[in-house]
């Protein structure tokens, strides 16, 4: 369920802004990104599992939370991103 050490770096550099950024809100949501489609494919084998349910809720919530900053400070940049990463809004 969680991503592997190497993924996550994939993640980091694909949409880090310059290096060793990782705390810019591309990469935390590239990374958030990843682990939801993670779980989404894990729910498709355990249906019934409530308590994973609940953390992927909390990882959509906080990707969204950090959309809506991203779209409030940069649009364009947030833009980008939406179609990078192949999420709708």
């Amino acid at each position: 369920m969680s991503i592997t050490a190497e993924r996550k770096s994939e993640v980091i550099k694909a949409h880090a802004k310059k290096p060793g950024d990782t705390g810019s809100p591309e990469v935390q949501v590239g990374i958030l990104s990843e682990r939801i489609n993670n779980l989404t494919e894990h729910f498709k084998k355990h249906v019934k599992d409530n308590h994973s349910r609940r953390g992927l809720l909390k990882l959509v919530s906080q990707r969204r939370q950090l959309l809506d900053y991203l779209k409030r400070t940069d649009e364009s940049r947030y833009r980008a991103l939406i179609q990078k990463l192949g999420i709708r809004r």
